[in-house]
């Protein structure tokens, strides 16, 4: 006999997941159970709604384990589709670097930023490599993220690369669904300085083929910015990735409008992520073409920059996910806590836009919508117990985590 889970008094605030990502006004709309139930059956949701309801639907006979959970406010697990989580180090010196005038791409042009931590990632063991990147994703799991996209990238050469997406494959189950991202094209590497033409070709010819044939990524990205690596490079980049079955993603117009949302329209991909300087042009391309924007307001915030124009984007239409750009560098954050705070206070998303953003809108830019980012039967029992009675007090109370218990597949980590 089975052991079915009954969570029950609780307030259930969830998106409803309609079989696209929501734009627009229907980004506010999340469906609220006051006096809540939901059973578990085998890690996924067999039902959910009216606690009333929900005990008199539980079959006679069944081995029920209960749990209350005294009136508290349960959100779905939360979804982070955009990190750079795998690295090694810190870069505490950049930091005030920053704060004392120098600008990201000056400390990149002098060898720090992605390339001080390309270093230390190809000094470390796969082991090494694999503890430090474990312990990110369990300080991530502790803020209520339950799946997570896990980029490469700080390798920047075959044989890195893959050490590193090994490691992001290691991790997946563990306990969190990881979804890993290949971007071998996210810096030039010194010893390409000279030829980064070469740098490419080798990202097309020889990294994306060996990534696709061993299935050891889902999307492939690039970083598409002034003395990075242009439209041209990008669009190169993305339709090899495309030819070898990888889906798309693309850093776009984070520092400068170059023309990042547009070549995103163009090559539809899965999601455009950063948009700080995107154009209207560029973001009205995007909305008819249906592509989603990943807003990392954690990464303005650490570069004291302007927000990405959120509402700007909801008003034409475009889907609006969040994420926490974990890195070493331009934003240490491994909270979706922290990012909800930010999207609320920062951005003027309302407490339930924000709430879809970073969990049924971040699931559609991962392909992990089917199975997280919202409480529906079917679904992977992944939800997170709230010190609160609403989604609303990750906002309202400020300096403390509010996250009481994180449940994925309805067993507590």
């Amino acid at each position: 006999m089975m052991t079915l889970k009954l969570f029950r008094n609780a307030r259930i605030y969830t998106p409803i997941d309609d079989g696209k990502p929501l734009a627009g006004n229907e980004m506010g709309y999340v469906a609220v159970t006051e006096e809540g139930a939901l059973i578990v059956e085998e890690g996924y949701i067999a039902s959910i709604g009216q606690e009333g309801e929900i005990l008199e639907s539980l079959p006679f006979g069944e081995e029920v384990e209960e749990i209350d959970l005294e009136g508290r406010c349960i959100i779905p697990g939360f979804v982070d589709p955009h990190t750079h989580a795998c690295f090694m180090g810190t870069r505490e010196r950049e930091f005030v670097m920053r704060l004392q005038g120098a600008s990201y791409l000056d400390i990149l042009k002098m060898g720090g930023g992605i390339l001080s931590t390309v270093d230390k990632v190809r000094s470390a063991s796969k082991e090494e490599l694999y503890e430090n990147t474990k312990e990110v994703v369990s300080r991530a799991a502790k803020t209520g993220i339950t799946t997570i996209e896990i980029k490469s990238g700080y390798g920047l050469s075959l044989e890195h690369e893959i050490k590193m997406l090994e490691v992001i494959d290691q991790l997946n189950g563990n306990p969190l669904d990881v979804v890993p991202t290949f971007m071998g094209a996210h810096a030039i590497p010194m010893e390409y300085k000279d030829n980064p033409k070469a740098y490419v070709e080798l990202v097309i010819d020889e990294m994306i083929p060996y990534v696709a044939k061993r299935n050891l990524a889902k999307y492939c990205d690039v970083f598409c910015e002034e003395g990075v690596f242009s439209v041209e490079d990008a669009r190169r980049i993305l339709q090899a990735a495309r030819g070898y079955g990888l889906g798309l993603k693309l850093h776009a117009d984070e520092v400068y409008d170059l023309g990042g949302a547009k070549l995103a329209a163009e090559l539809k991909v899965d999601s455009a992520e950063h948009l700080l300087a995107a154009s209207d042009e560029g973001l009205r391309a995007m909305a008819q073409n249906g592509i989603l924007a990943v807003l990392l307001p954690a990464t303005a915030f650490s570069l004291r920059k302007p927000f990405a124009r959120a509402r700007r984007m909801m008003e034409l239409g475009v889907p609006v996910a969040l994420a926490t750009d974990c890195n070493p560098g331009s934003c240490y954050c491994e909270s979706m806590e922290m990012v909800y705070r930010l999207a609320v206070l920062g951005m003027g998303l309302s407490m339930e836009e924000a709430l879809t953003a970073s969990t049924l809108n971040a699931a559609y830019a991962i392909g992990m919508a089917r199975q997280v980012g919202s409480l529906q039967r079917g679904k992977k029992a992944d939800f997170v117990v709230l010190e609160g009675e609403t989604p609303g007090v990750m906002a309202y109370h400020l300096g403390a985590s509010n996250v009481k218990e994180v449940y994925k597949m309805g067993k507590k980590i």
